[in-house]
């Protein structure tokens, strides 16, 4: 199968163009067009090859959720004219992500196991287990760093550091719990259960709208609700929804993005299954198959759909 590793459209009106870790970004003005390519990361390393449909399956979700939560929360999408690319308002980024957690797990289970108990600003209470329920969803917020790795920052550390002013944060923590109220009862009606999950906002004319995706398994945490209490009680590790299962395949093979390691050889047939997983985690998230696409030449599906939406 085709893999859109990278796109090199020139638009008649373009006025920027940004290439993220697996995402292509076209400025016109102050909208924007999001091409979701197949490229996969990890570690905050853009692995070397694509991932066939892994784009399409990260944008649709992703449309999926921006739309049944836009009554709730204002977001960026215009429209959604291609299974790859979403159109939208061109936001000023706010330099914090929201991430909401519902269970101790991931990097605030690690930060547990070493002792602490203050996590951006957030006491936990002591006695808790892995992958055990918060007793309500807390925010831990990051900063987004421009280069390096993000880090965590309190509520308090934000607003002294001036990243965000007071009526805008109080906004930013009012529709991030919101959100994750309605992810984790859309979750609940797949038999998952959000564990956590990280919000991105930003402003356009001076409205703040939620932007980038949502509810993806890249931007997630999901578990299978079938068996959760009955593993939790064994000790036992939760079955996953996400991208976790590369970076465990990473993992096993000497990888974790530090100096001197190599990414290792990744074969048609890993290539493959990753593809396939990707496509299991769209009908898992969303009830319904994914279709084969009829087009041959993908990108000139995507330029032609870009150019027919900004007419």
């Amino acid at each position: 199968m085709t893999a859109i590793k990278e796109t090199n459209f020139k638009f008649k009106g373009q006025t920027g163009f940004y290439r993220g870790k697996v995402r292509d970004v076209y400025y016109f003005g102050n909208r924007m067009a999001m091409v979701a390519t197949d490229r996969i990361s990890a570690f905050d390393v853009v692995l070397p090859r694509a991932i066939p449909d892994k784009g399409r399956v990260l944008n649709q979700i992703a449309a999926l959720n921006l739309s049944a939560t836009s009554n709730l929360v204002p977001n960026w999408v215009q429209s959604t004219p291609d299974p790859n690319v979403t159109i939208g308002f061109r936001c000023e980024t706010f330099p914090v992500e929201m991430v909401v957690r519902g269970y101790l797990s991931g990097h605030a289970a690690r930060e547990y196991k070493l002792g602490k108990r203050l996590l951006c600003g957030v006491r936990l209470h002591d006695g808790l287990k892995e992958n055990d329920p918060l007793p309500y969803p807390i925010i831990t917020p990051t900063t987004k760093a421009s280069v390096g790795h993000d880090e965590d920052i309190s509520r308090e550390e934000i607003l002294k550091r001036k990243l965000v002013d007071e009526e805008d944060y109080a906004t930013l923590e009012k529709y991030a719990l919101t959100l994750f109220e309605k992810g984790t009862a859309m979750a609940a009606e797949q038999g998952l259960i959000l564990v956590d999950t990280k919000y991105e906002f930003g402003k356009h004319d001076g409205t703040i709208y939620l932007i980038d995706e949502v509810h993806t398994p890249d931007s997630s945490r999901y578990f299978y609700e079938k068996g959760y209490r009955k593993r939790q009680q064994a000790g036992e590790p939760q079955k996953q929804l996400s991208k976790e299962f590369v970076r465990q395949w990473l993992i096993q093979n000497g990888f974790q993005g530090k100096e001197g390691q190599v990414v290792p050889e990744m074969t048609d047939a890993i290539v493959a299954s990753i593809s396939d997983r990707y496509r299991e985690l769209y009908e898992q998230m969303t009830g319904n198959k994914l279709e084969p696409l009829d087009s041959v030449d993908i990108l000139e599906r995507i330029e032609q759909n870009i150019v027919n939406s900004l007419i």
